[in-house]
């Protein structure tokens, strides 16, 4: 399990690469919540998303052989990216297996990184066959998107950045997927606010972490649909151990409240968030008579959106 000096050496590491990210926020927000609350915009982050971090993390840390292997993951997306894009930086072959759904953008993203795409069915088990195969044929080195102690000391950066820009928080809301964001995000705010409360959002549609939390027995994803596609994975072994330590919550909120939030985000703060990154924004809203008053964070995880129907809508109108 990552410690916090695991994320603060991860940082010292990783700075260097990364984008501080910005902190935002919003008097409306505030006013419609009666709380002070501080956006960690993740989104701002090189590829979108905070995903860059713990790749940063992982592949700073190979040797040079298994450099020189290369390296596979799979992803529906910003996971895939950032392992493309880091590697091209630091010169390392790099391949990844996604869904067939996953996002145009993100697809069209990570070929531009210069990865090789290779498409599975979309689930869970079809990307880890595919992967392992693919391992066993090339020996490549798996970047796995949460589920190694690297990846989330890198992605606890994120909170480790805001809680020392900030000072204070009751409250820090996160997202919840594969678990490893949240499980780097508690560490860091038990290490530095022991009675800061971390609590866990994740898509009504896509309730396994819940369902895990609430009933101490882990359930795993089937690919749900959800608009929030970052946050279709299940928890591994290990990042539900470290949630069942450090997270005192786990709520989830409804398709409708998730695009509200975007809704929110796009229109008064003039922000560009994804749905799995507004789904903390949801749920802290959902809680606004308990944070009443109090100082409260939450780590929007990207911006990563297709915006091709949008634009080619308007395209075609101009044309005709």
């Amino acid at each position: 399990m990552p410690t916090f000096r695991d994320i603060e050496r991860a940082y010292e590491r990783i700075k260097g690469i990364i984008n501080h990210t910005a902190v935002m926020t919003s008097r409306t927000l505030n006013k419609n919540v009666e709380a002070n609350v501080f956006l960690k915009c993740e989104n701002f982050q090189r590829i979108g998303a905070f995903k860059f971090r713990g790749v940063c993390n992982k592949l700073l840390q190979l040797d040079d052989k298994d450099r020189k292997k290369g390296v596979i993951t799979h992803s529906s997306g910003n996971h895939a990216q950032a392992v493309a894009l880091a590697s091209s930086i630091l010169g390392i072959k790099s391949t990844i297996v996604m869904p067939n759904n996953a996002p145009k953008v993100k697809v069209d993203a990570t070929k531009e990184y210069g990865a090789k795409i290779i498409s599975c069915a979309s689930n869970v088990e079809s990307r880890e066959k595919t992967c392992k195969e693919i391992i066993k044929k090339h020996g490549y080195i798996l970047i796995h998107p949460y589920d190694d102690d690297q990846i989330i000391a890198g992605a606890g950066t994120a909170a480790l950045e805001l809680l020392r820009e900030i000072g204070y928080f009751d409250y820090i809301f996160c997202p919840v997927g594969g678990g490893g964001l949240l499980s780097g995000t508690s560490i860091v705010t038990k290490g530095l606010l022991p009675n800061a409360k971390v609590i866990a959002v994740e898509p009504k549609q896509a309730n396994d972490a819940y369902r895990s939390y609430k009933d101490k027995k882990l359930y795993l994803s089937n690919y749900p649909d959800t608009i929030a596609d970052g946050l279709r994975t299940s928890l591994s072994r290990r990042t539900f151990k470290i949630i069942l330590k450090n997270v005192d919550d786990i709520i989830t909120v409804s398709e409708k409240e998730i695009i509200d939030a975007m809704r929110f985000l796009w229109i008064r703060m003039k922000i560009i968030v994804e749905p799995s990154g507004a789904v903390p924004i949801a749920g802290m809203i959902k809680m606004k008579s308990s944070i009443k008053r109090r100082t409260v964070g939450v780590i929007i995880s990207g911006g990563n959106i297709n915006l091709d129907d949008f634009f080619n809508e308007y395209y075609d109108c101009i044309c005709k």
